[in-house]
């Protein structure tokens, strides 16, 4: 399966999703790629591989990186490789992205709960129409990120992404903006790596693996 963690605007949470999914396949077994399609030369899946390189010895997925068109001629090649693919792209409108969204069967999209970030889903939603008629296996999906551990924001983000646009499905799975995301990646470390364990985000995250594989998440 290749999955993208995309959208057009940065700070998302794009590549949190990328590296925990990523890391959580991995471990439950299968051959996993993740790919570095963030133009950008910080902040990325590539600079938290680095780290992680050199903190655990079962890496739990091979990490490569790749820009441009070239996506949408190496991808379907790699998917003969592994069991999955998951590709981190920056927060625009790249080539990086389109190319990606040529190959993907799935796209995620996290929004952050806010006004602006909302509306510029109407512009995924747009891109997402126009790829689809080329790409016509593509699903898409979004879900909040780093949403509000409590307040009513939450679900009024939620009540627009489920009724405006229906391109992308919107699904109950909230990544909520807990400290043990920004600590476990300073560490080199997935959400289910880190200690002490932080029961309800890996719960988040064990919802949004489901969904994404259709099973639940189990180490081996």
């Amino acid at each position: 399966m290749i999955i993208i963690c995309g959208g057009i605007k940065g700070g998302g949470g794009k590549t949190t999703s990328s590296i925990n999914l990523a890391i959580m396949r991995g471990l439950s077994g299968y051959d996993v790629l993740l790919v570095d399609a963030d133009s950008t030369d910080n902040g990325n899946a590539s600079d938290f591989s680095a780290i992680r390189d050199e903190v655990v010895e079962n890496k739990a997925y091979t990490a490569i990186k790749l820009n441009g068109k070239t996506i949408a001629k190496e991808i379907p090649k790699l998917a003969e490789k592994y069991d999955d693919i998951i590709i981190d792209v920056g927060g625009q409108d790249s080539v990086s992205q389109r190319a990606s969204l040529t190959v993907a069967d799935i796209f995620l999209v996290p929004v952050f709960p806010s006004s602006f970030d909302t509306w510029v889903v109407d512009s995924v939603n747009s891109l997402v129409e126009e790829v689809s008629a080329i790409n016509t296996k593509l699903k898409a999906f979004c879900y909040l990120s780093r949403a509000d551990v409590s307040g009513n924001q939450n679900d009024d983000t939620a009540k627009i992404l489920n009724e405006d646009y229906p391109e992308i499905e919107y699904i109950d799975c909230p990544i909520k903006n807990r400290k043990v995301f920004r600590n476990s990646v300073a560490q080199g470390l997935g959400v289910v790596e880190f200690k002490p364990k932080d029961s309800k985000a890996i719960e988040e995250l064990e919802k949004l693996y489901k969904f994404t594989f259709n099973e639940d998440y189990k180490a081996v």
